[in-house]
């Protein structure tokens, strides 16, 4: 194996976010590999019975699409990752970073885990499921 060629970040813009996407900077910075970075929309439209209380020209999915663009930016300023590819995609977490790593043809995944406990260890997670789905080598960087 001569080392990594594309890493993708997928990153959740919480505040552990930064330190995936230095772990991968790292690794880029070590194999010359190409970065580019992922956020997922999961967006949950609202039942009906809740859209009377929304003024009816409101594009919830559009504004949470541009809110998301712009943190995923400002993360990449922060972090000196100005010329990284990025993206901002709307759907299933899990099918949307598999459909990502596929079409970009990433060789390594990059993604924080949030520590579970309780039932939560027995109900899985992104992470696990991403383990063992993804066609490529995945990092999985713990942050609690």
């Amino acid at each position: 194996m001569s080392g990594y060629q594309h890493i993708l970040i997928a990153v959740d813009l919480t505040p552990g976010s930064e330190a995936v996407a230095h772990r991968a900077q790292e690794l880029a910075g070590r194999y010359g590999a190409k970065l580019s970075l992922l956020h997922v929309v999961e967006f949950i439209p609202v039942d009906p019975a809740g859209e009377a209380l929304l003024p009816p020209p409101v594009d919830i999915e559009g504004e949470l699409v541009q809110g998301a663009r712009r943190r995923l930016d400002a993360l990449c300023d922060n972090l000196g990752l100005q010329s990284a590819a990025r993206r901002v995609e709307v759907g299933n977490i899990k099918a949307e970073i598999l459909r990502v790593v596929a079409e970009e043809k990433a060789d390594l995944l990059v993604l924080g885990s949030h520590g579970r406990h309780g039932l939560a260890l027995l109900m899985g997670s992104t992470e696990k499921s991403l383990v063992h789905k993804t066609p490529c080598d995945v990092l999985v960087v713990r942050l609690s």
